[in-house]
């Protein structure tokens, strides 16, 4: 379903049972994926891929070759080798985020991989799977962020910080440049 005044580019995709809402701006070669849901007065640059089952709100802007709902990086040592881990889930995004150049951000391996409203994400960003992202977050460039990380409200990551799987940030976190993250912030 695509809303009658949708901006779409040259050699874009849309799979089944997508929905595109009013005003919203589809730039040349995006991949639109099956079940996906993109909301009001979007803006998906060009090359974007939306994998099936994103949800995007009203206002996002996702700007060139971003890959959204790709799998999550899941295995499990066993039988003398890695076995990939099924990512069964999807990605939601709010309201009102921005996201730069050539970020990826993962599909939950169950549940969703989520970025709340108003959250501003530099380029060159790596968001794992089952991450939960709060409202009004700021990640600058080459941030990477392991899987299952909580991150609260207003929370803003330095240049190339990273944080380990299973940690959680609380609200109003200053993560400085190139730090690491081993342990729970307050």
């Amino acid at each position: 379903t695509v809303a009658s005044d949708v901006t779409i580019g040259e050699f874009a995709v849309i799979r089944d049972h997508a929905r595109i809402g009013a005003g919203t701006i589809i730039e040349s070669g995006v991949h639109i994926g099956r079940d996906v849901a993109i909301g009001q007065h979007c803006f998906i640059g060009p090359n974007v891929v939306l994998m099936y089952g994103t949800h995007l709100g009203d206002r996002v802007m996702i700007h060139g070759g971003t890959v959204i709902g790709g799998d999550g990086f899941g295995y499990v040592w066993g039988d003398e080798r890695y076995m990939k881990i099924p990512q069964l889930g999807n990605v939601v995004i709010e309201d009102d985020v921005e996201i730069g150049c050539n970020v990826c951000v993962d599909r939950a391996t169950f549940g969703s991989t989520i970025i709340r409203r108003g959250t501003k994400i530099d380029n060159l960003v790596q968001i794992a799977h089952n991450d939960s992202i709060g409202q009004h977050v700021v990640i600058t460039g080459q941030v990477g962020l392991s899987g299952s990380v909580t991150v609260g409200n207003r929370v803003m990551f330095g240049g190339q910080s990273g944080v380990v799987d299973h940690i959680t940030i609380g609200d109003d976190a200053r993560i400085g440049a190139a730090t690491p993250v081993t342990k729970d912030v307050k």
